[in-house]
Formats: structure tokens, sequence, C-alpha cells
């Protein structure tokens, strides 16, 4: 008995062990970390089969010159398994040298940021063309989003505060910055803003409701779980998924709040003879129509962003209602539903505050903000 209980000993004190000696024959010095580089040739370019599948994948073999970090202005070879380079090509890898003086590099990630400034630059210089200095205040505008978003929203949660509750309050920084920096301070702006705030907050009860009845953790994705793991599990995912179905539905709602404003104030000033109720009723026709085609958008920009996921359980063995029964379904089938909800509940609270406030307002200038929606 002494005998065994000897052996349990030493088998606990080898598998304590055993990570201790993992780690010391893996301690890296300075020159370990992620770093710039550029491919100088490719030396091999083949198809393997990748081990314990039957998918086929590109492996290269290149050249490259490190462009900065402690190997500064060397050429490297590395195995590419990641994605196909060309001679030019810039990218990031891994270098990784280990005590015992072997070392090796991964290519993590290509260098996109001068495609992704070019595009930035197309976009800001086709938002001004077309959008003249309305389109200079859209542009501030959105940065004012990305700003709170950044600076507020994210630093917000990180810190400990309820993710909805400081979505609910960034949400109404970005619809001020949105709404009024795009379309001016005038009594437009505040009624569509007063009713988008009213319809974000109607929105994020539903949100609630719709998330906890279907039990939804919030770790629909490995991002949720590589988050869990950098912050030790101090955040809330599920509110952390409430919060971004708020401020996922912040567009669409400012689309249509906005428009739904210019349109009572054109049709009060378009027929006197016309009584609030008259107004509300062909208003609400108009936000109808707009809802449906929102809706529609709404629903395929969750679908188009989700492609690879529909494929994945279109070609997977499992039913379709197991799939859909997925938190990963679920939760972008919740978010489609909470983002039409908000939708179809600002048209009415919007168009009702309108048709009270604006009946005698007459704009300084041409509702430019309608965005050119036409409905027969």
């Amino acid at each position: 008995m002494k005998r065994i209980s000897i052996l349990l000993s030493l088998t606990a004190f080898v598998i304590l062990l055993l990570p201790q000696v993992s780690l010391a024959q893996q301690v890296f010095n300075e020159n370990q970390g992620v770093w710039h580089g550029q491919v100088v040739e490719v030396l091999g370019d083949e198809v393997r089969v990748i081990p314990g599948t039957d998918t086929e994948h590109s492996f290269q073999t290149i050249t490259a010159e490190v462009l900065d970090g402690p190997k500064e202005g060397e050429t490297i070879t590395i195995e590419n398994d990641y994605l196909e380079l060309k001679a030019g090509d810039k990218f990031y890898f891994l270098h990784n040298e280990y005590i015992d003086g072997t070392e090796d590099y991964g290519i993590i990630n290509v260098d996109r940021k001068g495609s992704l400034l070019f595009l930035v630059g197309v976009f800001v210089f086709a938002v001004i063309l077309f959008g003249g200095w309305q389109g200079v205040r859209s542009l501030l505008a959105l940065a004012g989003s990305f700003f709170a978003i950044f600076y507020i929203l994210m630093p917000g949660i990180l810190g400990g505060l309820n993710p909805v509750l400081i979505s609910v309050l960034v949400a109404s920084v970005i619809l001020f910055a949105a709404i009024f920096f795009t379309h001016g301070f005038n009594k437009e702006s505040a009624v569509a803003y007063g009713g988008t705030m009213i319809a974000v907050f109607l929105t994020s009860l539903f949100a609630i409701f719709s998330v906890h009845l279907t039990d939804l953790s919030g770790f629909a994705s490995e991002a949720s779980t590589y988050l869990n793991f950098n912050t030790r599990g101090t955040l809330d995912f599920t509110a952390l998924l409430l919060g971004a179905m708020i401020i996922g539905v912040l567009g669409v709602l400012d689309d249509i709040a906005v428009t739904q404003a210019a349109v009572v104030t054109e049709l009060f000033n378009s027929n006197s003879a016309l009584t609030r109720t008259d107004v509300y009723r062909k208003a609400l026709r108009v936000g109808r129509e707009h809802v449906g085609a929102l809706v529609n958008t709404l629903v395929l920009a969750y679908a188009g962003a989700s492609l690879p996921l529909l494929l994945h359980f279109y070609t997977a063995s499992s039913s379709l209602s197991m799939s859909i029964n997925t938190e990963l379904f679920a939760t972008e089938i919740v978010r489609a539903i909470v983002g039409s909800i908000g939708l179809i509940l600002a048209v009415p609270i919007v168009t009702l505050l309108a048709v009270l406030y604006l009946k005698d307002y007459k704009p300084k200038h041409g509702h430019s903000h309608s965005h050119g929606h036409s409905h027969g």
C-alpha cells in the first residue's frame, strides 16, 4: 500500500512538473514578437492535404526582407500556409526564438493599410462630391460616432460599467452627432432625435426580453471566448450582446426618423388645410413603405455578413432545426428581429411627435436629408 502511495505521489509530481519543463524549453529571447516583412521571392508553391482531413490548402516557401524589429534588413525564409502571397506583398509575421537556439516564423496577417486608406479616400471623396457641405457634416458626425465607440463605449465596458447602460448612453451621443451635425440644429432634428431615443429605449427593453427568452449567453463567436480570457471573466457577455444590438440598429433608426420628420413637414407645407390626423395617416403610409424596404435591407445585411456561417450550416449533416437552435445562428436571428422591431417602433413614434410639433414649422432650406425615397 505504501508503494502505491509513493507511486501516486511521483506521478502527481511529474504531472505538475511537465508544464514547467515545457515552458523552460520555450523560453524566448528579446527577438520574440510580431514584425513586419515584405516578400522578396516565392521559392516554392504547392498544394498539400491538411493532415487529418481531405481538405487541400496552398503552401508556399518564400524569402522575405524584415522591415522592422531586431532583424530589420535581414532576409529570412518562411513557410507560408496562411494566405497565398506574391513578390512585393507586405505582411506581419510571428518570430519565436527558443532557448536552445532554434527559431521559427509564422505569417499571421497581410498588410492591408495602404488598400484600406485608398478605399477610405474614395469614400470621403464620393461623399463630399455628392453631398457637398452636408456630406462634410455627415463625415464629421461619423468621426464623432467612432470617437464615442472607441473612447467612451469600449473603455466604459472594460472599466466595469454595465454594457447595456453604457451602450444606451453612447447611442444617445452617436444619434445626437448623426442627426444634428448632419441635418442641422433645427426643430425637425430635435423631433427626429427625441423620437429615435424613445425607440432606442423601447428596442432595448425588447432586446433584453428576446435575449433572455432565448437564453443567449453572448458566446456565439471565438472573439467572445478570447475576450473572456483576456478580461479574466470579468465581463457580462449577455449584457455585451445586448449592447451590440443597440449600437447596431442606430444607423437605420437615424435614417427613418429624419425621413419621417421631413415627410411630415413637407405634407404640412404642401397643403395647409390638412389636419394633424390627415398628415399622420399619410406620413405613416410613407413610413410603412420605408420600413418594408429597410427591414429587407437589415435582414439581407445580416445574412450577407453571415454567409460563411449559412454555408457551413447548409453543408452540415445536422438538420435545419438543429442548426437554427445553435447559439451562433440564433444570435443572428434575434439580432435581425430586434433591429426590425426597432424600425417598426420608430415610425409611429417619430411621426406622432412630428405631427404634434412641426405643424407650422418652415425649414430654412430644402429637405436634402429626406434620402430621396420615392413613395407612390
